[in-house]
């Protein structure tokens, strides 16, 4: 079994999410992808609300739960606090009985800069095989050398939308139909959010 972790907000979730999961898939012919909303994601701004998991989770599943190489998982729903990825790429490792070769953990480029000061980032590595999703703006030269050699690009989809934008375009009325799967789009209408 070789599985690919895919953490985030999903707030919401958006075409590029699945686009890029199933480059990955392909890619590197993993079983499965897994999607991990995060409870109380660490590197958000305080600032910046996310909004309810129920409802994070609600628009994931509309888009996932008919495929058979996608897969959602509560664990970092469950497990509460704050989410840390070591101790969810460990206890993924635990429930599917796999070892560090066979679990990727994917992360977008933009979070390379500041990997460093993630909850044990070394053992991060250690423990699974980081792929790295490239974002507008990414340069190599702002990284350290020595943490961009133990982590892995693909060629991926360069999808330059982000669910910042996407809640943008909803709060200011303005097309969202090539971004989000309609299910989502009606998600958020019927239940008004990001001011929709």
């Amino acid at each position: 079994m070789k599985l690919c972790l895919f953490g985030g907000t999903f707030d919401p979730p958006h075409n590029a999410h699945f686009i890029i999961a199933e480059a990955i898939r392909e890619s590197l012919d993993l079983n499965k992808i897994i999607f991990i909303p995060a409870n109380n994601p660490p590197h958000k701004f305080e600032n910046l609300p996310v909004t309810l998991v129920e409802h994070r989770i609600a628009m994931l599943k509309l888009c996932i739960d008919d495929i058979d190489q996608f897969e959602y998982s509560d664990i970092e729903i469950e497990r509460g606090g704050v989410s840390y990825t070591i101790d969810t790429i460990r206890e993924m490792k635990r429930k599917h009985g796999i070892g560090s070769e066979d679990l990727h953990f994917l992360i977008g480029s933009d979070s390379l800069a500041s990997f460093k000061s993630w909850r044990l980032w070394e053992d991060i590595l250690n423990e699974s095989s980081v792929i790295v999703a490239r974002r507008p703006r990414f340069e190599e030269s702002d990284i350290d050398p020595e943490l961009l050699e133990q982590v892995t690009f693909l060629n991926l989809p360069r999808m330059e939308i982000s669910s910042t934008e996407i809640r943008e375009r909803f709060y200011s009325n303005r097309m969202t139909r090539f971004y989000v799967p309609e299910v989502v789009s009606e998600y958020i209408k019927i239940n008004k959010l990001y001011g929709s």
